[in-house]
């Protein structure tokens, strides 16, 4: 029986995650600052190479709970790079996963551990090897997947207002979105349930908290909702 593909080149097998967050006016993102070469000090997404035991979602998982502490949280394979020199020290192929959390809810003293910090999107500081295009081409997809699907809540607390949310979605596009044609977009989902409670910290305590319908949200994920229609991609 085979063990082996003899002479084979063996390749070394990479996981690398963007992970989104929003802290209630601007979308974020979690990097680190390298404390190993290669790129000693440098800024990096957080990742990791695929143990031979584990799949590939499985070592993404891995990889986003040694930053956060997270588990169940919603994350998805974007793309494979696999630029023969993307690595300098030795040829290495990636994979690359993005992954949305409520920044409330993460482990805050294990993310500075592990010298993880959080970014404004806008602010990010420039990314070694081929980490800039993989964050570009994660916001490209978190941007049409949003548009479309209700992922957006996966970046939310379990109670928020519309203008929360509103404000949440125009952190995603860089744009400024219409009120009164958001609101009614979204409670015309049906995904939102009324938990009969005012935020208390809004300026007019006035704002409507409201929570999403796990069933709902579970089952209709794929459904089109078309929230934003006016992104120019």
């Amino acid at each position: 029986m085979l063990q082996k593909y003899t002479h084979e080149t063996r390749i070394l097998l990479a996981i690398d995650c963007i992970i989104f967050g929003f802290d209630g006016d601007e979308l974020k993102l979690l990097l680190i600052k390298r404390n190993f070469e290669p790129e000693k000090g440098k800024w990096s997404l957080m990742g990791g190479f695929l143990n031979e035991s584990e799949d590939l979602e499985e070592g993404a998982k891995r990889v986003l709970n040694e930053l956060t502490g997270l588990e169940n949280v919603y994350m998805e394979q974007l793309q494979a790079f696999g630029e023969i020199t993307r690595d300098p020290v030795e040829r290495t192929v990636s994979v690359c996963f993005f992954a949305l959390i409520n920044i409330h809810a993460h482990d805050s003293e294990l993310s500075r551990s592990m010298n993880g910090y959080w970014f404004n999107f806008k602010e990010k500081p420039d990314l070694i090897f081929d980490h800039n295009k993989m964050v570009n081409l994660a916001l490209s997809q978190l941007r049409y997947k949003a548009a479309l699907h209700p992922l957006g809540f996966e970046l939310l607390p379990e109670k928020f207002t519309i203008p929360q949310l509103q404000r949440l979605y125009e952190a995603i596009y860089d744009m400024r979105l219409d009120r009164r044609n958001f609101s009614r977009k979204i409670i015309s989902t049906g995904l939102l349930i009324d938990t009969g409670e005012k935020n208390e910290h809004s300026a007019t305590k006035k704002a409507v908290l409201y929570q999403l319908d796990a069933e709902k949200y579970k089952n209709n994920f794929n459904d089109f909702h078309n929230f934003i229609s006016d992104f120019k991609w």
